[in-house]
């Protein structure tokens, strides 16, 4: 087995689940930012995207977070006819977040950042052993 693949691709996932868990806090921090007027549009969730590559010193396929692209799901809309954003109608477009939606992914993120987290200490304590069994 080699072990510098093995945690090579286990960082890579590490990068990758830490980015993503950056764009879904984003998106959480601003689930209910109204903007500034009617005229305004409000923050519009952010998805990340994942692409993979081979590395070349690695001679292993691993994971890059790719391009954050912008959801263009509808806005959610709320009765607030004294918010300065509102429109004619006292209607006021809010963010097209689902904080439960968001919440749900934050844990996904955070589960698969500890099976890479994991995959790297296992491989290490592997290493250990060998080089321990190495020297009996």
């Amino acid at each position: 087995m080699d072990f510098n693949k093995a945690i090579g691709i286990a960082a890579s996932g590490l990068k990758v689940q830490s980015g993503r868990m950056r764009v879904i806090s984003e998106n959480i921090a601003n689930a209910d930012s109204a903007p500034t007027s009617a005229a305004a549009e409000p923050y519009r969730r952010k998805i990340p995207t994942f692409t993979n590559h081979i590395d070349r010193e690695l001679d292993a396929s691993v994971v890059d977070l790719g391009r954050v692209r912008k959801d263009q799901s509808p806005f959610r809309s709320k009765q607030d006819p004294g918010n300065p954003a509102a429109d004619a109608n006292g209607t006021v477009r809010m963010p097209n977040v689902n904080v439960l939606v968001e919440t749900v992914d934050m844990r996904e993120a955070q589960r698969s950042y500890e099976a890479n987290l994991n995959m790297v200490t296992l491989t290490n304590r592997m290493v250990s052993r060998t080089i321990d069994i190495l020297k009996a």
